[in-house]
């Protein structure tokens, strides 16, 4: 009974954590056009308000063998200065763990995994709010 009860658990943080993955893209992407329609409206010289969040990735991942389909993911949030932060979520079959991560001028305060250093990187390069799953590997 308990090993069905964790099972349940597991699904439902598994899903919550598709969820806020999926709100976090959808987000971004309406931030993304936003942002190029404030540029279209201030003109290719203005950068804008450096302070506002401008630069936004995700990146979705396996982080743990039991569970596949890129469940984990990490998304950086940052303004034109790389001030910010990093939301990963880890998800496995009975848990999911969230973490947020502050960035100071496009670097983690605290070390970052590889997955959020991907994140990072693909939102300051600007390529895109959905970050490709192989992003810098080798």
């Amino acid at each position: 009974m308990f090993v069905t009860i964790g099972i349940v658990v597991g699904v439902v943080a598994g899903v919550a954590g598709v969820v806020i993955g999926a709100l976090a893209l959808w987000q971004a992407r309406g931030a993304v056009g936003d942002r190029s329609r404030t540029q279209a409206v201030e003109g290719a010289g203005s950068p804008g308000d450096l302070r506002a969040i401008r630069d936004v990735a995700v990146f979705r991942y396996d982080a743990l063998e039991e569970m596949t389909g890129q469940l984990s993911f990490s998304v950086a949030l940052m303004n034109g200065l790389g001030d910010g932060i990093v939301l990963t979520s880890i998800n496995g079959h009975s848990e999911a763990r969230t973490y947020v991560r502050p960035l100071r001028g496009g670097k983690g305060r605290q070390p970052l995994s590889p997955e959020e250093e991907h994140a990072v990187r693909a939102a300051r390069l600007g390529l895109g709010p959905e970050a490709e799953p192989h992003f810098g590997r080798e």
